[in-house]
């Protein structure tokens, strides 16, 4: 398959569904950023609900979105595409609706908003994937899908800074983000309606119409590939979580230290997603995903490393080894759902990524609970125990 060496602006724009899509994929990530990172202070402060039950509430979302993706996987194989990235953002419309209508202390209707917002996030992945390997083929929808996500991330990033400026304004202004919230999904919806993409089921996605028709093959199992990827999905939780816990409640760190680590981050996803991503597509995909596990287990090592020194060292340290592991998390990114779309039969699409994303969403709901578990019992369970487990998940996908 050829490689992709340049970044070829208006093409990567065409690969990946058009100025209208990029549009609405920038509104939806900006919403998303309005509201995510907030959702538990809603809960909290303008419903008057305790931490546990907004907790509580917020984990039945993740779990019934994650429940809800083998119908989403049946509907993508059934040629959905735009319609299906669409209806991910009008169920989050309809989540915040309820959120609004919620009255304080009702914890009932708080569950609904959650279930449907969890829905939202956990269907809009694999819907986008899908739409993306329709369009494009070959390391062109790679570093489409890699454009996609960095877009995304600036989006969250806007999103979560404009929220944090308007926390000021109590609870007023967190119902004014709500709203918000909902205005901008329901334009993201519409602006993804307005780029009809239909998959042709006769013809494996992302292979041009004139493409002559292949056999029928079976869905892959991946069963190693997707246990590996509940591992990998951790790193994306390490900045938002795991550096926090110990930099603030373990080594009495300034909170500005994850926060820079946090803003890094973003920058370095959204900068260097897609020409990492360009670069690394001389090398076959599955290679590349094994490099991504074995950097992130430079930066576990290297976190454990940090917390060897002192105080006046260890966070300084700590914040330049992140560094690293943001480049495994780009890496690993920009080459786990295109290798899936790549090996995923055209029938079989939408139930493979909806697999996939269910790997993914498990990983991303067990990995604060893990890590809050790990942390106690000192660096090495915590930073030993990622290490040993990335790199055994690096071992499966080099196999």
């Amino acid at each position: 398959m050829a490689t992709t060496t340049r970044i070829r602006p208006r093409a990567l724009l065409h690969a990946s569904g058009g100025p209208r899509y990029a549009a609405a994929l920038a509104v939806d990530a900006l919403g998303t950023g309005l509201l995510r990172p907030f959702l538990l202070l809603y809960g909290v402060t303008v419903l008057g609900l305790s931490a546990p039950a907004t907790g509580i509430a917020m984990t039945v979302g993740i779990v019934a979105g994650l429940l809800c993706m083998p119908a989403v996987g049946r509907w993508l194989d059934r040629g959905a595409r735009s319609t299906a990235v669409a209806a991910s953002m009008l169920v989050r419309v309809l989540g915040v609706v309820l959120l609004l209508a919620t009255p304080t202390g009702n914890a009932e209707l708080f569950t609904a908003a959650a279930l449907f917002l969890g829905i939202g996030n956990q269907a809009w992945p694999a819907a986008h994937a899908a739409l993306v390997a329709t369009i494009a083929h070959g390391r062109e929808r790679d570093a489409a899908l890699a454009g996609g996500r960095a877009l995304r991330n600036a989006g969250l990033g806007v999103g979560a800074l404009l929220a944090t400026a308007c926390l000021t304004g109590g609870t007023t202004a967190l119902r004014a983000l709500a709203v918000v919230t909902a205005v901008a999904y329901l334009a993201a919806a519409a602006l993804t309606w307005s780029v009809p993409v239909h998959a042709d089921r006769t013809r494996p996605a992302g292979r041009p119409s004139g493409a002559e028709n292949t056999a029928v093959e079976p869905a892959p199992r991946m069963r190693s590939l997707l246990a590996a990827n509940v591992i990998y999905a951790f790193c994306l939780n390490v900045p938002e979580i795991a550096l926090p816990l110990v930099l603030v409640t373990q080594m009495d760190a300034s909170p500005m230290w994850p926060a820079a680590i946090f803003v890094t981050n973003t920058v370095l996803v959204v900068t260097l997603q897609v020409p990492v991503t360009v670069l690394l597509s001389r090398f076959p995909r599955r290679s590349v995903l094994a490099v991504a596990g074995v950097l992130l287990t430079a930066s576990y090592l290297g976190f454990l490393a940090a917390a060897s020194l002192g105080h006046g060292w260890a966070a300084p340290t700590i914040a330049a080894v992140s560094v690293v592991c943001t480049l495994g998390e780009i890496v690993y990114a920009g080459s786990a759902t295109a290798l899936v779309t790549a090996l995923a039969p055209a029938h079989a699409l939408g139930r493979v990524l909806a697999r996939f994303q269910l790997s993914t969403g498990f990983g991303l709901a067990v990995s604060p609970a893990a890590i809050t578990a790990l942390a106690p019992h000192g660096p090495a369970a915590l930073w030993g125990g990622l290490a040993t487990a990335t790199l055994l998940a690096a071992s499966a996908v080099a196999h």
